[in-house]
């Protein structure tokens, strides 16, 4: 195996705004909260996801899975992002659906194999040597480009750096100074650069009681102690997909990644994922790393077929297994690939070795304090009259129904000159769009006038 370069690995993070308001479980005391971390109602659900966080941490669910069961716009997907915000804030949290893995391109069980190490973390220490300090001064030295002879690149730069205890005149290659400009260093930054790699990191602004701002990029940081070139321990966090990556670059298996293109098409080998799973083994054997188990959320899981089923049943006995959590609305239907009807679509071998947790319709007082956090979340201003009108659209309809109509509702109240939304807001805008009742008494209607 190629020795694995940390600082060559790039990652991507991944944010979900649709429940960015879901902080937790709503857990106070070791007791389930009505209203709490984002959460309205459905405690019992909670509480028993609750217990799943108490018995990951405790090491007591190895080889299980989750389940959760419920109709459409019962709080499913925030149940799950809840179990992840438990576990802690670099948990990773990997969401799909059960329908992404029917693709062209790559295998179903390749596609299976990368979402399950997208939501493995790895938390690498290392020591490097490393120049840090406070930037006095910087001074590029430029000359002329090799191709346009109207353009001027830098040759290197020479930089001055301070601590509390030392300062020092450092001339830098021109790929450093190049880091330099990109990242906009200034005089007051403070940086850090890695010897063998060259690379330049931006830790924040010199904390010296001069100028603040109320809104800032650079985050305020103390001038650093002791010499400018020290030993120091650097922590990054990984994915063992993004090393899996790493590696079959470096093997020359996926050249096409090099240029940028067709990166997901290729299949990477079961030998690149087996040195990377010995390469973080030995990391946490000799003390310089630490695995963190992630989540992998499957929803729609009735659309899985019976050969993606077996591949999960034997990927959640692994040593190398995230936290598995699947939720589905669907009742008894068919196996997909089978004609055997089962419960949510699941086998029932599965079904067996699965912890199960169900969700029930929301009631109205429940419906009603959701509106007004997530018109919180959307700084959407609701009058009296228009929660209750949304309340009362949330109990015809449906949730998801009444959360869509707050952003058209805010659109019009503010071309009538307002910021609070009304009731006739709400009126107008149901008029031009329709909820699923609506929807097939609408089809019902002019079922002659459609094509079948």
């Amino acid at each position: 195996m190629s020795q694995i370069k940390i600082e060559d690995v790039k990652t991507m993070f991944e944010r979900t705004g649709l429940h960015s308001h879901i902080k937790g479980l709503g857990v106070k005391d070791d007791k389930v909260q009505f209203n709490a971390d984002g959460f309205v109602g459905q405690v019992e659900a909670r509480e028993a996801a609750y217990y799943v966080v108490k018995m990951i941490k405790n090491g007591k669910f190895g080889g299980k899975a989750v389940l959760i069961v419920g109709p459409p716009g019962t709080g499913k997907t925030a149940l799950a992002i809840g179990i992840a915000r438990e576990l802690g804030q670099d948990t990773p949290f990997v969401q799909m659906s059960g329908a992404e893995i029917y693709s062209m391109e790559i295998k179903k069980t390749e596609f299976l194999t990368r979402a399950l190490r997208r939501a493995i973390g790895v938390r690498i220490k290392e020591w490097r040597r490393v120049y840090e300090g406070v930037v006095r001064n910087v001074d590029y030295q430029y000359g002329k480009h090799p191709y346009n002879p109207y353009a001027q690149i830098p040759r290197g730069a020479t930089i001055t750096l301070k601590t509390k205890d030392e300062e020092r005149r450092l001339r830098v290659s021109a790929e450093i100074a190049e880091q330099l400009i990109e990242l906009g260093v200034e005089d007051g930054d403070v940086i850090m650069i890695d010897e063998e790699t060259g690379r330049v990191l931006i830790q924040g602004r010199e904390n010296n009681g001069g100028e603040t701002y109320d809104i800032g990029i650079k985050r305020r940081v103390d001038i650093p102690n002791g010499p400018i070139y020290k030993e120091k321990e650097i922590t990054r966090f990984f994915t063992l997909n993004d090393l899996d990556i790493y590696q079959a670059k470096q093997q020359g298996l996926m050249s096409a990644m090099l240029f940028g293109f067709a990166s997901e098409e290729k299949e990477i080998p079961g030998e690149v994922r087996r040195a990377v799973d010995e390469f973080v083994v030995k990391l946490i054997n000799d003390g310089k790393g630490e695995l963190i188990p992630g989540v992998l959320f499957i929803d729609d899981v009735h659309m899985l077929d019976i050969e993606t089923w077996a591949y999960l049943s034997r990927a959640m006995e692994s040593e190398l297994s995230p936290i598995i959590i699947m939720a589905t609305n669907r009742g008894v239907t068919k196996i997909r690939g089978t004609d055997i009807e089962s419960p949510h679509g699941v086998p029932l071998d599965m079904l067996d070795r699965l912890v199960i947790i169900r969700t029930r319709p929301y009631n109205a007082d429940e419906i009603r304090e959701i509106l007004r956090i997530r018109a919180k979340e959307e700084r959407v201003e609701l009058g009296v009259d228009a929660i209750e009108e949304l309340t009362k659209l949330g109990v015809e309809e449906s949730l998801r129904y009444a959360i869509q109509l707050l952003a058209p509702t805010q659109l019009r109240a503010s071309e009538m000159g307002r910021k609070e939304v009304t009731k006739d807001d709400i009126e107008y805008v149901r008029k031009l769009f329709l909820g699923v009742k609506e929807s097939v008494r609408y089809v019902k209607e002019y079922e002659n006038y459609f094509l079948k």
